[in-house]
């Protein structure tokens, strides 16, 4: 049974990425667009829509036609829109790659998105030139300048005429992010300009924008979907003023939402923590943040608890602590916690900290056992599938993951597990290829997490399940890293776990280590500590 948003459908205008987002600004040419965090560069809205025309040229004049894809190597900063909108802007299509990848990892999505030109910086070029050698494109520019490559600087100062492209924001692709999705290798995404265009205006509805000072925080990284459509294109949207940090430095961090007046965060769980539990947080003065949201994994209840209580006691009128789902797939946004004020018709009670919130508007949902296919009874958990305008088009040349994924009626199967409640607020509480399996018990790693970090010794920690040679059952084994100063014992950890857990989700085991492996927005790498057994 489709299970319809409670917010009433919104209107999504054919209109391309950059169209729409730099068309909402055009009148506020003077304001700030984006500013560099530790360097205090400021792009305008008026300079940001010349400079997106002139790379957009710059394409075009280098033999670039609709549908080339150009990969992007590069951490944030403010010139990462230019370079996005204006590819977007000449019809071709972005293919950004995570920061952190090895050579044979960006030249595996060379070649397989096709790309046709790396645009990079010169910290990365060592890593871009190795792959390049592997998969080789027709050119590598490097913004910040380096002997033999086109700069930034050659790219706006192009005298090409300014490019006119017929898109149609339904069917062209705009991005094309990688994405492991539920299973295997990364595969490639392929979103349309309509697919982030609607998920954009679909997240504006649940947001209480204060007009003229709104200041976003942009630490999670624009390579990845949720930096890409929610801190860059959904706070340029709105007219907020974007805010880049290239990394997440939890110093730079601080001072950055001190010194710039940041009043909307969005993160992932690792910074709640660090915001809920790190003694750096008691020396800035962070009252001018009004909304923290956290997505890209499960947020605890209790870790939201923390993180709030602290933080409001600087701040002037409270933060408010909530979190939102999505995926690469979904552009990325199925579900949120709205502002105050912007609930959804009718409804009423507010968000539990441990929900993800309400379906955004034109979403329709199922939650299907993933054992029967049936639809789940009221109440009860099942594999939340998603259907809306914000959902994929496909996997690039894969159709096999493709079906596995979407099926012939749009349904996108998520691989999560979720519940909702009678008010139409949903729960993410695992992956359905994560659950133990412990005496026909399932037994959700994220449900134990959480549980793990209320223990005061605990900083972090994360669970996977283990076979145990004699059994053949499965046993949930935590990786545990202590507190500063703490000492705690194996034997501390599993009696403190017995005594809040039903007997069959209890922590067979424990191995405490320095820190918890992530991705760079702050997903658990259950694979890395699979391999350590």
């Amino acid at each position: 049974m489709a299970l319809a948003s409670l917010y009433p459908d919104v209107e999504i205008p054919d209109l391309s990425v950059p169209a729409f987002v730099l068309g909402a600004n055009a009148d506020r040419p003077d304001t700030a667009a984006l500013i560099d965090g530790l360097k205090g560069d400021t792009i305008t809205f008026g300079q940001l829509a010349g400079y997106v025309d002139r790379v957009a040229a710059a394409l075009h004049e280098r033999g670039l036609r609709k549908g080339d894809v150009v990969a992007v190597f590069s951490p944030n900063t403010p010139w990462y829109p230019v370079v996005f909108h204006g590819i977007a802007a000449a019809g071709c299509v972005s293919s950004p790659i995570n920061s952190l990848y090895t050579p044979d990892e960006i030249a595996y999505q060379l070649k397989d998105s096709g790309a046709k030109v790396l645009i990079t910086v010169g910290p990365f070029l060592d890593r871009a030139t190795a792959a390049v050698q592997q998969a080789p494109v027709d050119e590598v520019i490097v913004l910040d300048g380096a002997e033999g490559h086109a700069s930034l600087r050659d790219l706006l100062a192009s005298r090409a005429p300014s490019v006119q492209v017929d898109i149609d924001p339904a069917s062209d692709l705009v991005t094309l992010p990688y994405s492991s999705g539920t299973t295997g290798l990364p595969k490639g995404t392929m979103l349309t300009h309509r697919n982030l265009v609607a998920n954009v205006l679909q997240s504006q509805v649940i947001m209480n924008r204060h007009e003229g000072d709104e200041r976003v925080i942009a630490v999670l990284p624009f390579f990845h979907i949720y930096g890409l459509t929610v801190l860059m294109n959904l706070g340029l949207a709105l007219g907020c003023t974007v805010v880049t940090l290239p990394r997440f430095d939890l110093e730079d961090f601080l001072r950055t939402i001190q010194d710039h007046r940041i009043t909307r965060a969005f993160v992932a769980p690792p910074i709640v923590l660090a915001l809920a539990k790190h003694p750096l947080v008691d020396r800035y003065d962070l009252s001018s943040l009004r909304t923290i949201t956290s997505g890209a994994a499960p947020l605890d209840e209790g870790l939201a608890l923390a993180a709030e209580q602290r933080l409001r006691r600087g701040a002037a009128d409270g933060v408010t602590v909530a979190q939102g789902y999505g995926m690469t797939e979904l552009s990325p946004v199925s579900h949120s916690t709205p502002d105050a004020g912007m609930e959804p018709p009718g409804a009423t009670g507010g968000v539990p900290k441990g929900s993800v919130g309400y379906a955004l508007p034109n979403t329709e949902c199922r939650l299907v056992d993933p054992a029967t296919g049936e639809d789940a009874a009221p109440g009860e958990r099942g594999e939340l599938w998603v259907r809306g305008p914000q959902v994929m088009r496909g996997y690039l040349n894969n159709p096999e993951a493709t079906a596995e994924t979407l099926d012939a009626e749009g349904w996108l199967h998520t691989g999560d597990v979720a519940v909702v409640d009678e008010h139409g607020r949903y729960s993410v509480v695992d992956r359905v290829k994560e659950l133990i399996k412990y005496k026909g018990y399932q037994v959700a790693p994220a449900e134990l997490e959480a549980v793990l970090l209320g223990h005061p010794d605990v900083a972090d920690a994360a669970v996977i399940g283990v076979k145990d040679a004699e059994s053949g059952e499965e046993l949930p084994k935590a990786f545990v890293v202590r507190a500063p100063g703490s000492q705690v014992t194996e034997e501390a950890v599993i009696e403190y776990m017995a005594g809040r857990v039903a007997p069959h989700k209890k922590i067979r085991i424990v191995e405490f280590i320095e820190q918890v492996p992530k991705s760079a927005a702050g997903k658990i790498l259950r694979k890395e500590l699979r391999a350590r057994g």
